[in-house]
This record gives structure tokens, C-alpha cells and sequence, in this order.
């Protein structure tokens, strides 16, 4: 079993994690493994979204969505501070 939490650099069997069918009601079962590894507890908000080239679904912890983004977010404005210092320095 992969470690928890450990970021995937591998190949595509790294990030295969078996199949799931969509029952009568349009619910689907995330194997055990996944949930693990992706710390997935019961009452977690996952964001779904569609793919935007290929026939399919992404999901994700609505929590690790957050933390990207305030990552993100605090790296563009770490490069528009230094891109103004570069700017003052000329």
C-alpha cells in the first residue's frame, strides 16, 4: 500500500487504483486504498470536476483544493514583490 500523504511521482500504475461502478442512484464507491491515501474521511466535501479534454471525472478534497490555492496565492504575490523591487531597482 502507498504511504499516506506521500506526493506520487510515478507512473500510471502508481495512481491506479482499481475500478468502481456507478450504482442505480449515480453513486460511486472510492476503494479503500485511495480513500487512505488521501486521508478521505466520512463527512470530507469533494470537489468534482470534469476534465476538460478527455471523457472524465477529477476529484479532489475540498481542503486540499483550499491550501493550493492559498499556496498559489502567496507564491504570485512573493513574484509581484520581487518583480516591483526589480522594477524600483532600475
Amino acid at each position: 500500500m502507498k504511504g499516506k500523504n506521500e506526493p506520487k511521482c510515478g507512473g500510471f500504475s502508481d495512481a491506479f487504483y482499481g475500478t468502481s461502478t456507478v450504482g442505480e442512484r449515480g453513486q460511486l464507491v472510492i476503494p479503500a486504498e485511495a480513500r487512505a491515501e488521501m486521508d478521505m474521511q466520512p463527512g470530507d466535501k469533494i470537489m468534482i470536476m470534469r476534465h476538460p479534454i478527455h471523457k472524465g471525472l477529477m476529484l479532489f478534497k475540498l481542503e486540499a483544493v483550499r491550501e493550493f490555492l492559498d499556496e498559489f496565492t502567496a507564491n504570485v504575490e512573493r513574484l509581484e514583490r520581487a518583480g516591483d523591487k526589480e522594477e524600483d531597482s532600475k
